[in-house]
């Protein structure tokens, strides 16, 4: 963590009413590669082909974490000094879940330095359509973030040799447990930060559509059903999410399991809780023979306001260094090292300053990971822009 201190003055100087400090966040630490061969260039080499930047965390979130330093580095070079302080915290476990920025928010906690604004990692300009019927870029701003559920499913049997198979074993009761938790998905809804997304964006609709996005209140159901079916990113957001990422039975093909287990990942809905999500696992699976444990959890952070000065001048930002997106509000589905500082201030927003299209998104924790050169730059002014708005309030 850096502080960049606000100079001090000599003689009388007026200080400006809000002298709360800027927090801008990023972090280090990249998940593995995967398959190597999978690669185009090698994974932490940084390749430049003149348009792009490939490497693994290219996206998340070094590109982020560049901008962050560009556009600080760049006011250093023009005598740029602040009237408040800015802090510069950059983890090295986000990816872990680990608790370094746990630290960080420790230390404010301590102090009792409360943020003006906090911005890290999260939505970006993103390319027309991601809004079925809206034309146009959208510079996504997360203003929460769903919780995190990790829980492990077990099943346990006698066990034998294959050649004489029970029914209903381990494996296949954690087939079935898998099968029902994918068949019965969590209730979908539309969030009140969705709401004013869809109204915000919804106003560059055209026609008719501009009138069924204006009265999301009344159409909110329909509109809930639109956004499952437009893909995977616009569905997470209207429901608590559970992937089954982690399976293990069997130590041998001809040995029946004696355990069984699948651990599932959920991202739990803003405004929900990890115990309506193990009520509903419990009512999916339907099978008292299957235990569940929780693993880990953290439940869905507030919501940040999008009434005040901080989220106008992350607005006016945004605005000024992607003329041709519309600044909005909407619900993360991933976590960030953010939501440690949710109980410091309710000005905590997520957003990297970079443009991805849907292929660029789907390189993140993939192969290929890549950004632009052009968005880094447009990053950093962003950054710069960002930085002089909130020191000249």
């Amino acid at each position: 963590m850096y502080k960049w201190a606000a100079q001090p003055t000599e003689g009388f100087v007026e200080k400006p009413a809000d002298t709360r400090p800027l927090i801008l966040m990023a972090h280090l630490d990249v998940v593995p590669i995967g398959d190597p061969a999978a690669w185009e260039f090698e994974p932490f080499s940084g390749a430049n082909d003149g348009e792009r930047i490939y490497g693994r965390g290219a996206i998340d979130d070094k590109g982020a974490l560049t901008t962050v330093l560009r556009g600080v580095e760049t006011l250093l070079e023009q005598g740029f000094t602040p009237t408040r302080d800015i802090y510069l915290c950059f983890g090295d476990n986000e990816e872990t879940a680990g608790d370094t920025a746990i630290k960080m928010a420790a230390y404010f906690e301590t102090h009792n330095i409360e943020p003006f604004l906090v911005l890290d990692e999260g939505g970006a300009v993103v390319d027309p359509g991601v809004l079925p019927g809206v034309g146009h870029s959208d510079a996504m701003i997360g203003v929460a973030e769903k919780g995190i559920l990790d829980v492990l499913l077990t099943a346990t049997a006698s066990g034998g040799h294959a050649s004489t198979p029970p029914k209903r074993g381990a494996t296949a009761r954690i087939g079935r447990a898998i099968t029902r938790i994918e068949k019965h998905e969590f209730p979908g809804s539309l969030p009140s930060a969705t709401k004013h997304m869809l109204s915000e964006l919804g106003r560059y609709a055209p026609g008719a559509l501009r009138m069924v996005y204006a009265n999301v209140d009344a159409l909110a159901a329909p509109l809930t059903r639109a956004l499952q079916l437009a893909g995977p990113e616009t569905a997470a957001m209207t429901r608590t999410t559970a992937a089954v990422t982690q399976l293990s039975g069997s130590p041998a093909s001809n040995v029946l399991a004696e355990t069984a287990t699948a651990t599932v990942n959920l991202r739990l809905a803003v405004g929900s809780s990890s115990s309506e999500a193990i009520a509903h696992l419990r009512r999916a699976i339907d099978d008292d023979l299957i235990d569940i444990e929780i693993l880990t959890v953290t439940e869905p952070s507030p919501v940040s306001r999008v009434d005040n000065q901080a989220w106008e001048i992350l607005k006016s930002a945004a605005r000024w260094a992607f003329p041709d997106a519309v600044p909005a509000p909407y619900i993360q589905n991933g976590a960030t090292d953010a939501r440690r500082f949710a109980h410091l201030s309710d000005a905590v927003y997520r957003f990297a300053p970079l443009r991805m299209s849907t292929a660029e998104r789907y390189t993140l924790h993939a192969a290929n990971e890549t950004v632009r050169i052009s968005t880094l730059a447009e990053g950093g002014e962003f950054m710069m822009e960002l930085i002089t708005q909130v020191d000249a309030r």
